[in-house]
């Protein structure tokens, strides 16, 4: 059925057609059996983030559900947790528009959408009144309007409205769509910006028996020699895990018509650069830290090849707008039998097994 639904749906503007779609999600929650398949269960792909319990890996990347209107619609889509954002503390209409494009050669997008949300007060409450058993995580941005000298002060805020609410929380600082927003990913900025934030969560979770894990959204585009030392510091001054990676500026060998439009690019072309972050960040920090794998995964055989690198949990999005809802039970019976097939009987016995190979044969 997604199919014929996609086939629709492609015919029109990139954006109406994402408000349409999680108009129907947020409207008739149900719809989304009619096109997803039942997820299999399989104690094998069980796994932990810090608190959290997952019964598989695959989850949905920020930026679907910005203002988290659709959530059980899309739970029903058989993710194993949502990521919810980017939110800024005060609602923005985001850049002009068009500012979503379908790179439909290359199964990629072009997005400049600008954190274009209705704010933290809206997003929280209806967090607050959520029914999902899932975990729901908060991808927290600043205003565009906020200077980054005050940039903090837009995330502690983040902090204070969702450490209540979410089960784990995502400083944003690497979406390439907010002027200057990347400037913040040198350690002089981003050092000091997480431990105010870790500061604020630890005190606005003193009577809480748990606190959400607060991680960091890694761009693919810094050099690899910047990111392992940015981990390790990231890793020291109190961060607790990492999402690898968000979209990219590149445009390597594209061949689409939209190619050359502004924005971060998602989709396939961004998959061997995202597994090489994550590589580069497992190395860097021995595995001590959960990584979030987000970047071109399509197939089983991507979210396994991610796993391998160092990840705990992947993300889609891109991939979910091309496939549909049925691609997560095909990707979790296909990563089970995967996992199976190389010998692993739990899949945090995978995480990382690529480094461990190599460090056992000596090659590093």
């Amino acid at each position: 059925m997604y199919k014929l639904a996609r086939g629709l749906l492609f015919r029109l503007d990139a954006e109406l057609a994402h408000h349409l779609t999680l108009g129907v999600l947020t409207r008739f929650p149900a719809a989304a059996g009619l096109m997803a398949k039942p997820v299999p269960e399989s104690k094998r792909l069980q796994t932990t983030l810090h608190h959290l319990q997952f019964p598989h890996p695959i989850g949905l990347a920020a930026g679907l559900d910005k203002d988290g209107v659709a959530l059980q619609g899309l739970a029903r889509c058989g993710f194993s947790f949502i990521e919810v954002g980017t939110v800024t503390p005060r609602p923005q209409p985001g850049n002009p528009t068009p500012r979503l494009f379908r790179l439909k050669e290359d199964e990629a997008l072009i997005n400049r959408m600008g954190f274009n949300n209705r704010g933290a007060n809206e997003l929280q409450r209806r967090l607050r009144d959520r029914p999902l058993r899932i975990p729901i995580g908060v991808n927290l941005g600043k205003n565009k309007d906020t200077p980054n000298a005050l940039a903090v002060d837009d995330y502690i805020h983040g902090v204070e409205m969702f450490a209540g609410v979410a089960d784990y929380l995502v400083i944003n600082v690497s979406s390439p769509n907010t002027p200057l927003l990347r400037d913040l990913q040198s350690e002089a900025e981003l050092i000091p910006l997480v431990q105010s934030v870790v500061a604020a969560r630890n005190k606005a979770c003193q009577q809480r028996p748990t606190a959400p894990p607060v991680l960091v959204k890694i761009a693919p585009d810094l050099s690899d020699d910047a990111i392992p030392a940015l981990a390790y510091a990231l890793a020291e001054a109190g961060c607790q895990g990492f999402i690898a990676t968000n979209t990219t500026i590149t445009r390597n060998g594209l061949i689409s018509e939209w190619k050359a439009e502004s924005g971060g690019l998602s989709g396939r072309p961004l998959r061997a650069r995202s597994t090489d972050v994550i590589r580069l960040i497992h190395q860097s920090i021995e595995g001590r830290l959960p990584i979030i794998g987000s970047g071109g995964v399509f197939s089983a055989s991507d979210a396994y090849e991610k796993i391998k690198a160092g990840c705990t949990l992947v993300e889609i999005y891109t991939a979910f707008i091309y496939k549909g809802p049925a691609l997560i039970a095909k990707m979790v019976e296909e990563l089970d039998k995967l996992l199976a097939k190389d010998g692993f009987e739990r899949m945090s016995d995978a995480v990382g097994s690529e480094s461990n190979m190599e460090k056992k044969s000596g090659l590093r």
